[in-house]
């Protein structure tokens, strides 16, 4: 696979959407790779160089692509399953089995996640069964080679989700002892009668299968961007869920005794335990010195198929990795501390509050520790990257140390300009900002500007002279951002502001612009609120399909080539 090469000295141009948004041309109720594949088209067709998403690991029961089941099986909801994207799936399988799900409703303004699945793991098993009937010697022998090179993994992962679906449920704490494990399992297997063995070794092979066509439909979206000469930008994940494949193959590597998280930020203010105590993402904490012991296999590992599948790889929250804010309990035991002192909840936990470990920065030593930490951490990242192509998530209570090694690592970090301020509150101009940087208003965890300019504006009509005092600054330093300080003040947010904002956030001196779909189409959809519960959360989609874009958003689509044109940003 030839693959262009996307070098900091040409500042390119991109789009963040999370895959699930996206609506394909033979939609199944989530984006999927084919969906993508168009999306990367679009996306070039209009100058874009580069399309970031969300992790793409298989995820939980509650869908969040952050809450991860490995940390190297794909979600099987990315798939295409349609005859014309599965070699083993015919038309006439599609059919019966897509008529058998026509009650249930698929399209929607949200991702219908237990409907969505159902359909397509019905699809994807009848594609398997029909592999296991009549497929060719070759492809029997591409799968056994698949296998054999992901031996490391895909064996515990296929037997972990094959427990899965014997048991219903993720949470291995409700499992019998003998499964908590993979040799409690193993032996737990060999003593099954005939029949069950060969139907859960069954279920273990097609769950081993699912992620052979996984791969294969990934490699083909990478030769896809890689032919519209647009990069594509894959997501790490900080953590893993305690209820992982990864914990259950190798429990040893983690440290189970903490849930790791984020300290309590302003921009989160609205969930009330997140502003006092932080966000508890219920993730292990790694156990790094264990991991150490086979030259960080597992790391290696991860990054390995992430340089497989991206051109660039964003590392999420990349501040955990020189120290990591964590609870000593559970997020389902949030509610027990929302309203306790931290005297009160030191009482109920044995003496111990949420912090950073392995150390805070409360003194220069420490300090010194937690930065030697990180960069180790970053150097063997390097290690198994091309040059300029990672990118750390360095967003939240940035630590003094963390940019400085991330620059002299040559990483590039993010800014968002509403968060980059001089002393006098103004936004630091994009012209200073090192060239390698990602540059952005918003990721997938905060509101668009649209929603937060109208927001604003809604202030300088409230009454209150002091919000009204505080929106209109907030204005003025966005339109000063942006070169643009002559558009009148206070207005909502309109075609003026938005080619302003997109103008001063192209103009900056990043190597990377990547504004999410959101604010290039200007629309107030919200794809996750930290601390939120429910469907709100990780299931919006895009009004319409990647085909009726143009035609939907003409107006603020033709602002954003009219501002991407006046930067210079590389678009042939």
């Amino acid at each position: 696979m030839t693959v262009p090469n996307f070098i900091p000295d040409e500042k390119l141009a991109g789009v963040l959407v999370p895959l699930f948004a996206l609506r394909g041309e033979n939609d199944l109720g989530v984006g999927d790779t084919d969906a993508l594949k168009e999306f990367a088209g679009w996306a070039a067709s209009h100058g874009m160089r580069a399309v970031q998403i969300l992790p793409i690991n298989e995820t939980g029961s509650d869908h969040s692509p952050y809450n991860i089941l490995s940390s190297m099986a794909i979600e099987p909801s990315t798939l295409a399953t349609y005859p014309s994207a599965m070699v083993d799936l015919s038309a006439a399988d599609f059919k019966r089995i897509t008529a058998a799900h026509a009650a249930t409703k698929l399209v929607s303004d949200r991702v219908a996640y237990g409907p969505v699945k159902a359909l397509k793991f019905d699809l994807l098993r009848a594609a398997f069964s029909k592999f296991t009937t009549r497929a060719s010697t070759a492809r029997i022998a591409d799968f056994a080679a698949f296998r054999h090179e992901h031996r490391s993994w895909i064996d515990a992962y296929s037997t972990f989700r094959a427990l899965v679906e014997f048991h219903g449920t993720e949470v291995t704490d409700t499992w019998p002892e003998a499964h908590r494990s993979p040799a409690g399992t193993n032996d737990w297997v060999t003593a099954l009668p005939d029949g069950d063995r060969e139907r859960f070794d069954n279920e273990v092979t097609f769950r081993a299968y699912i992620q052979w066509i996984a791969y294969s439909q990934w490699d083909s979206v990478r030769e896809t961007c890689a032919g519209h000469h647009v990069a594509l930008i894959g997501d790490i994940p900080v953590g893993v869920s305690i209820y992982s494949a990864d914990v259950w193959q190798e429990p040893e590597i983690f440290d189970l005794t903490r849930s790791c998280g984020a300290p309590p930020e302003r921009v989160f203010a609205a969930d009330p335990f997140t502003a006092k105590w932080g966000q508890n993402w219920g993730f292990p904490l790694y156990h790094w010195f264990a991991m150490s012991r086979d030259n960080f296999a597992w790391w290696r590992r991860r990054l390995r198929m992430m340089r497989r599948m991206f051109d660039l790889t964003r590392v999420d929250h990349a501040l955990g990795f020189f120290r990591i804010y964590s609870f000593p309990w559970r997020p389902e035991r949030n509610p027990e501390f929302l309203d306790l002192s931290e005297t009160e909840a030191a009482a109920k936990t044995g003496g111990t509050l949420p912090g950073f470990v392995p150390q805070d920065d409360s003194t220069q030593e420490n300090q010194d520790k937690n930065r030697r930490h990180g960069e180790t951490l970053f150097k063997l990242f390097l290690d198994e990257s091309d040059p300029h192509c990672l990118i750390a998530e360095d967003l939240g209570e940035v630590a003094p140390y963390v940019r400085p090694v991330l620059e002299h690592l040559e990483i590039p970090g993010f800014k968002i300009p509403q968060w980059e301020r001089e002393t006098d509150g103004s936004f630091t101009s994009g012209a200073t900002y090192p060239r390698l940087s990602l540059a952005t208003y918003a990721t997938h965890d905060h509101p668009p500007v649209m929603a937060f300019w109208n927001d604003w504006f809604t202030a300088t009509q409230s009454g209150s002279p002091d919000a009204a005092s505080h929106a209109l600054f907030e204005m003025r330093q966005l339109l000063a951002f942006a070169g643009r300080a002559d558009i009148e003040l206070p207005r909502p947010f309109d075609a003026k502001v938005h080619l302003a904002t997109m103008q001063g956030l192209l103009a900056s001196n990043a190597w990377l612009v990547i504004p999410m779909i959101t604010d290039i189409l200007g629309t107030t959809d919200r794809f996750n609120v930290p601390g939120a519960a429910g469907d709100q959360n990780w299931s919006a989609r895009l009004t319409v399909a990647v085909s009726g874009l143009d035609v939907s958003f003409a107006a603020p689509l033709a602002r954003f080539r009219e501002a991407l044109s006046a930067s210079g940003r590389c678009t042939s």
